[in-house]
Parts: C-alpha cells; sequence; structure tokens
C-alpha cells in the first residue's frame, strides 16, 4: 500500500467483500465511516459445535452452500479462515483499526459486505453469489459490463439472515485480529501455517480441528519485528512453513481421530 501510494496507483480489490466495500465507499470520506461489516457464508459447518467438528471429513468440508471455489479457499470458508484474511486485507487496503472491521455470518451470500457510517446510516453491496461480478468491475476500471448473471427475485428470497460467528467452534476469526494486533511478522506466519494445514487436512493426515490448531501455535511463535521487503516477507514465510510442517508432524494423524469417532 505505501508502494501503491508513492507511485499515485489505484488498486482495485477482486475479493468480492472489498469489491462490496470499495463499491460502498464510491463518493464517500473515509474520515465519516464507523464501521465496515464483513459477510461470511458461514460456510459448510455452520451451527457445528467445537466437539462436532473434530470428525468432519474432507468431503464434507468441501461441500459449500453457495459458492464454488477450489478445495483450499472452500476449506478456508469451513474454517472461517477465509475471513480471518479478509480481516487482514480489509485492515491494510482501506487503512483502517481492527476496532472498525466486523464480521457476521450471512447464510444466503447476497449482501457481499456493507459500511456503517457516522450517522448511523448503512450502504451495502448486493447481488448473486457470482465471482464475475466483481472481478469485471475491477479488470473494467469501475464500470459496469452487461453481464450474464442471475438476477435477484427478492419476494423468492423471502428474508436476509444474519448470524454472530461462533469464535468458540470457530477460532480463524480471532487469531486474525490477534495477529494484527501483535504486529510483526503475525499474519504472515498465519497465512502460512493455515495453507500448509489445509492441504494437511485435504491430504488427510490432520483432523479438521488441527487447522486452527496449526494456526494457533505458530500464531504464538511468530517473531515480533517485522518483515517489511517482499524478500524478508518471503523469507519469514519460509521460516513459517518450516515450523508449521514440523508442528503437522507432531499432530493425531487424521485417521486415527476418525476411527475414535
Amino acid at each position: 500500500m505505501r508502494r501503491v501510494k508513492a507511485k499515485g496507483a489505484r488498486l482495485m480489490p477482486v475479493d468480492s467483500e472489498h469489491s462490496a466495500i470499495h463499491q460502498a465507499m464510491r463518493g464517500h470520506p473515509w474520515s465519516r465511516v464507523r464501521r465496515v461489516i464483513l459477510t461470511a457464508s458461514g460456510g459448510p459447518m455452520f451451527g457445528r459445535s467445537r466437539k462436532e467438528l473434530q470428525s468432519v471429513t474432507v468431503e464434507e468440508a468441501l461441500n459449500h452452500p453457495t459458492w464454488k471455489m477450489g478445495p483450499k479457499i472452500t476449506v478456508d470458508s469451513a474454517t472461517l479462515m477465509n475471513k480471518g484474511l479478509e480481516i487482514i486485507e480489509a485492515k491494510w487496503l482501506f487503512d483502517l483499526s481492527p476496532r472498525q472491521i466486523e464480521v457476521v455470518v450471512h447464510r444466503q451470500s447476497i449482501i457481499h459486505s456493507m459500511v456503517e457510517f457516522v450517522d448511523g446510516s448503512f450502504l451495502a453491496q448486493l447481488g448473486s453469489p457470482d465471482m464475475r461480478g466483481p472481478i469485471s468491475y475491477a479488470i473494467s476500471g469501475e464500470d459496469r459490463l452487461d453481464l450474464d448473471v442471475k438476477t435477484l427475485d427478492f419476494p423468492a428470497i423471502a428474508q436476509l439472515t444474519f448470524h454472530r460467528p461462533d469464535h468458540e467452534a470457530f477460532p480463524s476469526i480471532g487469531f486474525a485480529f490477534r495477529a494484527l494486533e501483535k504486529g510483526g511478522q503475525a499474519s504472515i506466519w498465519l497465512n502460512a501455517a493455515n495453507e500448509l494445514a489445509v492441504q494437511a487436512f485435504l491430504d488427510k493426515k490432520i483432523p479438521f480441528d488441527g487447522i486452527s490448531r496449526i494456526q494457533e501455535l505458530l500464531l504464538e511463535e511468530a517473531p515480533e519485528n517485522p518483515a517489511l521487503s517482499l524478500e524478508e516477507i518471503q523469507l519469514s514465510s519460509v521460516r513459517a512453513r518450516k515450523v508449521a510442517g514440523e508442528k503437522i508432524e507432531e499432530m493425531v494423524p487424521y485417521h486415527k481421530v476418525a476411527s475414535v469417532s
């Protein structure tokens, strides 16, 4: 973001949540924003307790209710780590304090995110869950292209629901806020831990709840000094992956957890 400012460039978010915030903020000063609210589908594991999550299979975790995504991002949605990463992104993209960022679970995936202003009014961006919308908006330079996407039938939708995240069952959101609070290389190590842990789960080496355990372990061990250059960030990620790999090897194997459950 420092380089964007130094070069006078414009950085267009493609992720649907950040695109929604960007669209809502057109013509409005950030000084008048009270908070931004990132919406989460809740993923395929919505409503399950922490104990129930211990026996989640790979097939269950990949069965997303509203979005069609690759396996890694789909598992991130199942753990809600996708929202954790979006919290970190929103902080840097929009120069927000962590206190200005909140997450709500919105199962219909119709509202892609919203902004609350200091006068208590909200602006939200709505649309069918289709990534062609935010992608085309970004690459067209904020133009509205004529897309063959499913239009919203509000009487058929009938209602939009919202829930608070279950932080006990899905601690990854809290880890993201903790990473921002800790600073240093915490976000780098949290991201690296998640990538290795998700792959280990997909390979059936660790159980589903092992993903968050690896995240927490790496978050606690992340160096406090910042990594500012690209080279420093890459070296930090390599170190984090090495540590994460060691933690994964020490964890109870997936098949043993599955057989017990």
